[in-house]
């Protein structure tokens, strides 16, 4: 699909992200961060928050999967500029993660999971932006600020599993909440 960005609406852009994408994502992030959170109550702190740096790296792989499996392509926008600004800002995250680690150097390895929970969460902002969708910011907002509040307030051993069930509760929350995505049946 060629898309002339200079000739094509806001509103006609958003609806092609939309119809590109798919939850496959949210899916996938979700099954990803249930299963640290799982595996979290078995870990130490400080193997369960390097794993963490593992999460979003595991997240789009897990999606493609996913929607291969139901025949779908995902981000199939191609050129779409909102495709290429929310690829872009996942960029922008990785790009971030390592000021996570030197913060963590000091001996507290929860930052490490605090902080890919939260810098994970931030992309739903330019996503629900593209998808003209208010769940998007309430997902970045809410999932950071619950996972600010079980870090401080979630005793250990539960704290890095409680950071993880924030961040499947706010997955749960956008399939529920999100307008749909794919193309939609047309109205006859």
């Amino acid at each position: 699909m060629t898309v002339n960005a200079e000739q094509t609406s806001l509103g006609e852009l958003r609806r092609g992200f939309r119809e590109g994408s798919t939850n496959s994502m949210p899916i996938a992030g979700m099954l990803v961060w249930a299963g640290l959170g799982i595996a979290a109550l078995f870990l130490s702190e400080r193997t369960a928050s390097t794993l963490a740096l593992y999460v979003m790296a595991a997240i789009m792989p897990l999606a493609y999967v996913l929607d291969r499996l139901r025949g779908r392509n995902l981000f199939s926008g191609g050129d779409d500029p909102l495709t290429k600004l929310f690829l872009l800002n996942i960029l922008m995250i990785g790009l971030t993660i390592p000021l996570i680690v030197i913060g963590a150097a000091g001996g507290q390895p929860l930052l490490v999971l605090l902080g890919m929970a939260v810098l994970a969460g931030i992309i739903w902002i330019p996503y629900g932006w593209a998808a003209d969708d208010p769940t998007g910011l309430v997902h970045g907002i809410a999932r950071a600020v619950g996972c600010y509040l079980a870090y401080a307030f979630v005793p250990a051993p539960w704290t890095a599993s409680a950071i993880c069930a924030v961040v499947v509760l706010a997955y749960i929350y956008s399939l529920a909440a999100m307008r749909p995505t794919g193309p939609q049946p047309s109205a006859a």
